[in-house]
């Protein structure tokens, strides 16, 4: 009989970044908010939260954004599904207590929004309005307070909470404007709730990807010179796509991620490094 001389796989599938990877987020059941559509980053966290196992609650902003978000949230199996407007009143405990209901507990929470009016966010940080400054805030920070809050009290075994953040919450990113006191105080929030949280077993990161193309990236005044410059200048001279965040956020809310607590983690082709 002839020998096989096909060459050995030269690393074991764990290596393989779109492998199962032995399914390390079974059993796992965590709430992923976000969801605009295949090209944002909280669906790219989805995606990987739920190839490697764990069951999701998705939601979506509101009737326009249903028939884009359901769709995705059906083919990834998502047990709950529910509209959820940070800024209304009670749609944030409604979405809560059907977890409870329904699942009795919760090991991870996904945050991965973000909003600022455009007039404040294309302007000077000086000239923002106290109106717009305030709700960019509430959606923005506040609103990731108000989820771990409501997430405690569920997560009686431990558990994981990760917001999204960015490089212009600790360097002055032209463009970034008014976004960049809000998500350093979102870095902040995540500080002092890995603190307070951190004896329960409740661990707390900021996930800092680098500019991707998302609907929600648009709205950046110069987007365009943004991304330019960041492929100029990350090492690698490319930028991450939403599944490498994924992956990221996947072994934040693992087990292997224990002792980490309080982090800001960068995804960012390594820009941040770079002066």
């Amino acid at each position: 009989m002839a020998q096989d001389r096909r060459p050995p796989d030269p690393l074991p599938r764990i290596w393989d970044p779109d492998a199962r990877i032995g399914d390390m987020l079974k059993g796992k059941r965590g709430l992923v908010v976000g969801v605009a559509n295949a090209d944002s980053i909280a669906y790219g966290c989805a995606a990987k939260l739920r190839a490697f196992g764990a069951d999701l609650a998705v939601t979506y902003l509101n009737d326009r954004a249903e028939k884009h978000v359901r769709p995705l949230a059906e083919e990834l199996g998502a047990a709950i599904i529910e509209p959820l407007d940070v800024e209304r009143p009670g749609e944030l405990e409604r979405v809560f207590e059907r977890i409870e209901t329904e699942w009795g507990g919760l090991d991870f929470v996904i945050h991965s929004i973000a909003f600022a009016p455009r007039a404040d966010l294309h302007g000077r940080v000086v000239d923002c309005s106290a109106e717009g400054f305030a709700q960019a805030m509430h959606v923005s920070c506040w609103s990731f307070l108000r989820m771990a809050k409501l997430a405690e009290p569920l997560m009686a075994e431990g558990g994981a909470l990760v917001t999204m953040s960015y490089y212009g919450a600790d360097k002055v990113v032209g463009s970034y404007n008014m976004m960049g006191p809000v998500k350093a105080a979102l870095e902040a929030s995540v500080r002092y709730a890995a603190n307070e949280l951190g004896e329960k077993g409740i661990r707390v990161y900021a996930v800092s990807p680098g500019p991707l193309r998302t609907r929600a990236a648009s709205g950046i005044a110069q987007f365009d010179e943004l991304v330019q410059m960041a492929t100029e200048r990350a090492p690698a001279h490319r930028l991450v796509d939403i599944a490498e965040v994924g992956r990221l956020v996947s072994f934040l809310v693992s087990n292997a991620a224990s002792g980490m607590t309080g982090d800001t983690i960068y995804v960012d082709a390594g820009l941040h490094n770079v002066a």
